[in-house]
């Protein structure tokens, strides 16, 4: 209840249309529908465009694949409009984008604390002493290292105002340049996501926003670290699982919109009988 989820707002649209929770819905030349939604949780607007039937039902089946989900299913694009300050009210909520975080073992790290769509703490996965593509089981079988790192995403959490002690928010992120092989193929920067203290193969979809975001916000470790990313519209972003692009509209300094893409399926459906003791 604290934060937003990318893959689970990318479902919402879908199940609402499924669910008859929307009426008068009308396809486009694409057989396309927009759903305008509002997050209670981070009090920002968001767009999801998928396909429907002629039915008027969702059409989940499609061409589109994504890396790290296996087969294929339609579309959905989820466009996070006004991303910035979801928590706190500031895209950067310490207004610098570089914080020095104090660490209880008495050292301190730079981590650039970022309000953008979702909470996020980023660090250089050199300043953590690990490669940049080093697997997600690597890290989350070394109980000290994860401890660490749930230090420094408290840290963060502190400084930017929040509950240290939320799991939710804000996310910690490792980030490192990529390979010259890599970037010649399009990546501008490659990270490892950590979500309540597990190492994530993919990266979450809101942590894609904030990292592809963040990449064209001058200062921050993001910028920093990303290769041919200023300017650009569009930042490839490598995880464990593959590769993401991500998509953003900024004026005037400030982050207008974004998007992805992602797909979504029914999986099961169900009841649950129970009774109560008088």
């Amino acid at each position: 209840m604290a934060g937003n989820c990318g893959n689970i707002s990318s479902a919402v649209g879908p199940y609402a249309i499924d669910q008859g929770l929307l009426r008068d819905v009308e396809r486009d030349e694409n057989s396309e529908t927009t759903v305008r939604m509002f997050n209670t949780n981070t009090s920002k607007v968001l767009h999801s465009t998928f396909a429907i039937s002629r039915s008027g039902n969702y059409e989940p089946r499609g061409d589109y694949s994504i890396d790290g989900v296996p087969g294929t299913a339609s579309r959905i694009t989820p466009s996070f409009l006004d991303l910035g300050g979801a928590k706190t009210g500031k895209a950067l909520p310490t207004g610098q984008p570089v914080d020095q975080l104090d660490l209880p073992c008495g050292r301190s790290i730079e981590a650039s604390l970022t309000d953008i769509a979702n909470t996020g703490v980023f660090v250089l996965a050199s300043d953590i002493g690990v490669p940049g593509d080093v697997h997600p089981d690597t890290l989350g079988s070394n109980a000290e290292l994860m401890a660490r790192l749930e230090t420094i995403r408290q840290a963060g959490a502190r400084k930017m105002g929040l509950d240290p002690e939320v799991q939710s928010v804000p996310k910690i992120v490792l980030l490192s340049r990529p390979t010259q092989e890599a970037a010649e193929q399009g990546v501008n920067i490659v990270c490892r996501a950590l979500l309540m203290q597990q190492a994530h193969k993919p990266v979450p979809l809101t942590l894609a926003l904030i990292l592809g975001a963040s990449c064209g916000i001058p200062g921050t470790l993001a910028q920093q670290t990303a290769v041919s990313a200023e300017g650009r519209e569009s930042v490839v972003i490598a995880h464990a699982s593959g590769k993401l692009e991500f998509g953003s509209v900024m004026r005037n300094g400030k982050i207008e919109s974004a998007l992805l893409h992602r797909t979504a399926r029914l999986l099961m459906k169900g009841d649950v009988f129970y009774t109560t003791e008088a």
